[in-house]
């Protein structure tokens, strides 16, 4: 059951992404673009996917379990470090270069898009590379 649920909002996930336009590398750029021709629907995109996890995620704070009560893991820190200043940097020139982020990137496999192969081979290297330094 668990499975066929992941299933069943993953695809809907993918779907909201496909409608939203965030699977769209032109309009994310347009969306990024804030000194030129500025495309701000995707603001309502994400206004609207914080107003649906609210609410779920302070429940997950109070009591971290899923409906199959399997422990949800959350972050232990709470402060900012440089590890995720740079990171979240890091990330941001990348979504801005590209205009794809890795949840769109993988509907834009399964929309046929072939030249998306190129920014999940260098998002997994980034990987690698992060674990590498890290010493994970």
């Amino acid at each position: 059951m668990k499975n066929i649920l992941a299933l069943v909002f993953g695809g809907l996930f993918s779907i909201g992404l496909m409608l939203s336009g965030m699977s769209n590398p032109a309009k994310v750029i347009g969306f990024l673009d804030l000194l030129g021709d500025w495309d701000a629907s995707l603001a309502f995109v994400m206004l609207g996917a914080i107003a649906v996890a609210f609410f779920p995620l302070q429940k997950a704070i109070r009591k971290p379990v899923t409906i199959f009560n399997e422990t949800i893991q959350l972050p232990e820190k709470t402060q900012l470090d440089q590890k995720l200043v740079s990171g979240a940097f890091i990330f941001g020139i990348g979504w801005g270069i590209a205009g794809i982020c890795p949840a769109p990137a993988l509907t834009l496999i399964g929309l046929g898009y072939a030249q998306v192969l190129y920014f999940i081979v260098a998002m997994l290297l980034g990987i690698l590379i992060q674990r590498q330094v890290a010493g994970a």
